[in-house]
Formats: structure tokens, sequence, C-alpha cells
């Protein structure tokens, strides 16, 4: 369970203050799909980085299976990063010089990789359907083979969690619809809390969570 108390998030921009969150209070089951949708500016992407610990709130407070992140150390929010969260990114965020296989094994390259890890590598590329692809490098792929392999790279960590910030801004229709079958495909069968941010309100579906925000607050 996720639940989100009251949370304000100021930005400073010179001598002005953007207040993107202004007191949100929601809660989200885990294992469940969720959208957060909303107008540009209203704060979504923001919400997204505060419950994946990639900012702190101004004020109020994320907690996660009843653990503040607020009472995390630096270490602590590294770790939880990295150990409990997927992240899928509207950019892809991959390495131009390695393959798709090693993008997806890059987190784990400064620790070592097995041959365990990397066996389960090859069998999430090939799940979303990059088996002859593994060995391209991203120049070499379309937007939405970059995209498979980022969601194969966020799910290898077996997360709790996988948040994904406009995961098909960067696809036309029909690729984008192609990568939230994927992504519902992986979260039924890994049980795993899914929050995606998005404009595009075509891939909601009557089960879903829907968040919707407005100028930073709950859209009544």
């Amino acid at each position: 369970m996720i639940r989100i108390q009251n949370i304000r998030k100021v930005y400073q921009r010179g001598d002005s203050e953007v207040h993107a969150l202004r007191g949100v209070t929601c809660e989200v089951a885990e294992n469940s799909f969720n959208f957060v949708v909303g107008p540009s500016g209203s704060g979504k992407s923001s919400l997204l980085y505060l419950i994946g610990a990639l900012d702190q709130p101004t004020s109020g407070d994320v907690q996660i299976h009843d653990r503040s992140l607020s009472q995390f150390s630096n270490k602590q929010r590294d770790e939880f990063r990295r150990n409990q969260i997927g992240f899928v990114f509207q950019s892809f965020n991959l390495l131009r010089n390695l393959t798709a296989l090693d993008n997806v094994l890059v987190p784990y390259m400064p620790v070592g990789i097995s041959s365990e890890l990397r066996r389960r590598a090859q069998e999430l590329l090939d799940r979303v359907g990059l088996k002859d692809r593994m060995t391209h490098r991203p120049n070499h792929l379309s937007g939405g083979e970059q995209q498979r392999v980022a969601i194969a790279r966020a799910l290898l960590k077996q997360p709790q969690m996988v948040l994904a910030d406009e995961p098909t801004g960067e696809l036309d229709s029909a690729t984008g619809a192609e990568v939230f079958g994927y992504l519902r495909d992986l979260h039924a069968e890994q049980s795993t809390t899914v929050i995606v941010v998005t404009h595009d309100e075509r891939y909601i579906r009557d089960t879903d969570r829907v968040i919707a925000l407005r100028d930073g607050k709950l859209a009544v």
C-alpha cells in the first residue's frame, strides 16, 4: 500500500515559487494498475517522482508499506530506488554504445552480472518481442523497440513498483498500444504495482485506478 499524505511540492524559480502539488492525499493499492492524469502543469510527474524517491516533498509524506520515505537516509533512498522501483521514462534513457541486452543489464554492471541474471534479461527481451534484436544498439531500434528495452530493464529487478512517466509520449498510437500491452502482461505475471503518468486516456480500462490532478490538487 502506498499512502500519500497531504503532499505539497514547491519549486523555486528565481524569485518566484511554483506550487506543483498543493496538499494531495490518496492511496495506491498493492499490485494495482494506476494512471495519473491531468493537463500539463497539473503536478503529475512531480507526484510520480516523489513516490519513486527521486525527489522530496516540501511538506507531507509518502509511505510505502507503512515506511515513511521522509525518514530514509540518502543511502536508504538509493537502495529503495535500486531494489524496489522500476522506472520507465518517455525518453527511454538507453546508453547509445550498448546493445539492447547490455542496456537491460546496465544497472547491475557495477556489482557484476551472473549467468542467471543474463538469462533472465534475455527472457524478458524475448517476452517483449526483441529476441532477434538483443545485439542491436539503440540507433538501430525503433522508438517502440527502445521503450520495450526500457520496460525489460525496469522489470529485470522484479520490482515492487513500476513507475512510468509518459511512456508512449514519443510513440505513435499503434506502437503506444503495443507498449501498454506489454506493461499489462508483465504486470499480471509479476503482480507488480504500476503507476503511469499519461496525457492520453485511451489506454485506461474500467478496472484501473485513476488519480486525476488539476493545478496541483486532486480533481473532483
